[in-house]
This record gives C-alpha cells, structure tokens and sequence, in this order.
C-alpha cells in the first residue's frame, strides 16, 4: 500500500509556524494534565484526564463518546472523538486512527511528591512522555489542520484509553472495534530518546505452567516422592535456553514458585513466564516449544500441564507501516529532521490496532525518555517540529489520490 504524498497547503513547513504559536498553551496543557494523578488503577483520576480532553476537543469540534469498561478490572472511561471530512470513503477519502492512553504506572501522591517542572528545555513529571506529552501533541496536530481549513479525509478519530499500563484488559474491544473501522493508524506515544519512530513492536504471550509431583516424607521414604520443584528447576533451565533458537524470539520465566516444608518432597510447584516475538508466528512456534518442553518427564512421577494466559499481538514491521514511515520522512526533511525508524520489544495499544489489520506507525509523540522512573522527561524544543510531522502524516494520509 502505497502512502499519499503530503498536500502543500498542509506541509510540514507551513504548519510549523502555527505549531510554534500554540507552544505556550501546549506547555501549559501539560503541566494541568501531568499535575493530576491518573495511574491505572485510579479511575477517579483517569476520568479527570478523560473529562478535560472531553473539554477540549468539544471546543475544537468533534464529537465525544465515553465508554466505562465493563470487565474484572476497573478502570477510568475510554474517550473516543471524532470528526468527519468532506470526503466518503467512495471518493477516495480515508478514516485515520489516533490513539495514546490516559493512565500512568505512578500511584496517587505522586503528582504532589514530584510535581511538573521544565530545567532549561526539558520537562519533568509523572507521566510528561508516557503519554500525556503525546496526547497533547495529537490535540494540537488536530488543531493545526482545523484551523487551516483541512477536511480532505472521510474521519478522523482519536481514541484515548485508560488502562494501557496494565495492558488494556477493559479497553482493549474498544480499540481493536476502532482499529477494525480505520485505514490507517497513528499512535501517540512519544519517539525514541534518539528521535527515532516506531515501526514494530514484539508481541507478547504469558504462560502458567503447572507442575504436579507426590508428596512424601523426605526423610523417612523419600523415594516414594516425586519432586515438583526439581522438575520445575529442570523446566526452567531448557525454558531459558530457548532465548536465541528462535529469530526474533525472547523468553523469559520471571516466576517460580515449588513447596511450602522441608520435610516434604515437594508436591506441585509453578512458572510464569512470558515469550516475545517480532511475528505472530513467531509466537505460535514458541508457544509449540514450550508445550514440547512441558510434556517431558524431567521427573519420573511428576506432569506439567501449560495454560496459556494472555496473548499481544506483535506490531509487524508491514510494506504499509514503511510506507507511512515514510511519509512521516518526507514531512520531517522539509523541517531539516532526519527520522529514524526503530523496532522495540514493549508493547502498547499499537499491537492491538496493528493486530486487528490495520497499517500502524507508533512514536509520533516529542521525543521524552526514562519512562515509568521518577527522571521521566519530554524535549520540549522538540514539540513544534513533531506536532507539525504529525499534523502533515494526517492531511497526506487522508485523501487517496
């Protein structure tokens, strides 16, 4: 699939200016949202994130639609907005995606304990990069392009979601129900630390295994046992060993848990462990090899039984996501930026729309780093420039001519 080149009248050189105008109310913006706690599991103050965006983006002209998740986990609402252009899809116009998240890794006190700061150019807080500074920046790219007059594009929706720190487990029928409607995908997290965009991501499975032995006193008939944490411990070593005999593939058994006396053999036992994978098959042959794994008796006695938990989908690095990295490119070089592309073993709500079919490209937020840590920082000299890239990969990517 072939990207549009970007329309003149919604070049990134033009629209920089603009971007440039709108930096003190961005950095403004930023520290209202950043000064409110909003870690996932605090849907009070989710909400409050959701309810200034709501604000927001009525004033600009698009609708809104709140959604509270109806799951095991609660969470804040999900935000959906949306504006509709001149053109239908049946005469060539194209409905585009923008998608960040609302919530944090950060508890509640957080905002008060190490509130919003700017040191020289940089900007701190709980949540300034990951994703409030990338929200931001898609607001503000929306704006540029209203008040320039854009309309070539059949929709154009912003999705902001509340739970992707913990994986998207309310919103994530949401997103992928967005996703399945859009042609094209752009997500707000903010670019690398080198400025580079995110072109793919790995997708992720988590794994319990089960391990049943027999429990016997290990000191007066200890061979009637059969020893759960030994076949555990077994497991575990030729689950690590798969890291590196499958391309693009990670594993790792973060937990083990066997036993509970010293006396006895011990009976049952468990690991969790989750694969990484560039490719969805990728993830399908690991999962096969672990089943492999599991299935051999490292004990005589014992059984292991795999369950597979959750599953990720990757972000692949697809023909269409290269073409809108290279748009992205294009509009970068009339700023005199030379863009990056990057492919990353973290997920987010991109592997969710990329999953559902739908061309992604990720990072299109100003350049931040050190996420989830208290040095989380956002390059605010990089703000005009991404906002207007971003802005241009919109209006080029709306209308197929």
């Amino acid at each position: 699939m072939n990207a549009p080149a970007t329309v003149d009248a919604y070049a990134a050189a033009r629209l920089l200016p603009l971007a440039h105008d709108l930096m003190p109310r961005y950095l403004a913006d930023l520290a209202e949202l950043v000064a409110i706690d909003s870690g996932s599991h605090s849907p009070e103050g989710v909400n409050r994130v959701a309810d200034w965006l709501q604000a927001r983006l009525h004033a600009l002209g698009l609708t809104t639609e709140r959604i509270t998740p109806d799951g095991p986990v609660r969470t804040g609402d999900v935000l959906i907005a949306r504006r509709t252009g001149r053109l239908a899809p049946g005469q060539g116009g194209r409905r585009i995606l923008l998608a960040g998240h609302m919530d944090t890794v950060f508890d509640d006190g957080t905002a008060a304990a190490r509130p919003f700061r700017i040191d020289g150019t940089i900007a701190y807080g709980p949540g300034v990069s990951d994703d409030k500074g990338g929200l931001l920046a898609g607001i503000a790219a929306l704006e540029l392009l209203l008040r320039s007059g854009w309309r070539d594009h059949a929709e154009i929706i912003l999705l902001a979601t509340p739970d992707e720190e913990i994986g998207s487990p309310a919103s994530r029928p949401v997103t992928e129900h967005l996703a399945a409607q859009a042609d094209y995908a752009l997500a707000l997290e903010c670019a690398r630390e080198n400025g580079d965009l995110v072109v793919a991501r790995k997708g992720v499975a988590d794994f319990l295994v089960t391990v049943t032995g027999r429990a016997a006193h290990s000191g007066v008939e200890p061979e009637r046992g059969a020893s759960a944490a030994l076949a555990a411990s077994h497991l575990l070593v030729d689950l690590q060993a798969l890291n590196g005999s499958i391309d693009g593939v990670s594993v790792n058994v973060g937990v083990i848990q066997a036993g509970h006396r010293t006396n006895v053999v011990c009976p049952s036992g468990e690991l969790r462990l989750e694969v990484r994978a560039t490719t969805t098959e990728g993830l399908r042959e690991a999962e096969r090899a672990v089943r492999e794994l599991a299935v051999r008796p490292y004990v005589p006695g014992t059984t292991a039984v795999v369950e597979r938990l959750d599953v990720c989908p990757p972000m692949e690095g697809t023909p269409a996501a290269r073409a809108m990295f290279d748009l992205a490119g294009l509009a970068a070089t009339e700023l005199g930026l030379t863009l990056g592309a990057a492919a990353t073993g973290g997920v987010g709500d991109a592997n969710l729309i990329a999953g559902a079919g739908t061309p992604t490209l990720d990072g299109l937020g100003p350049v931040g780093g050190a996420d989830h840590s208290p040095q989380e920082w956002l390059d605010t000299t990089t703000v005009p420039a991404r906002i207007a890239v971003l802005a241009a990969v919109c209006a080029g990517l709306g209308h197929q001519r």
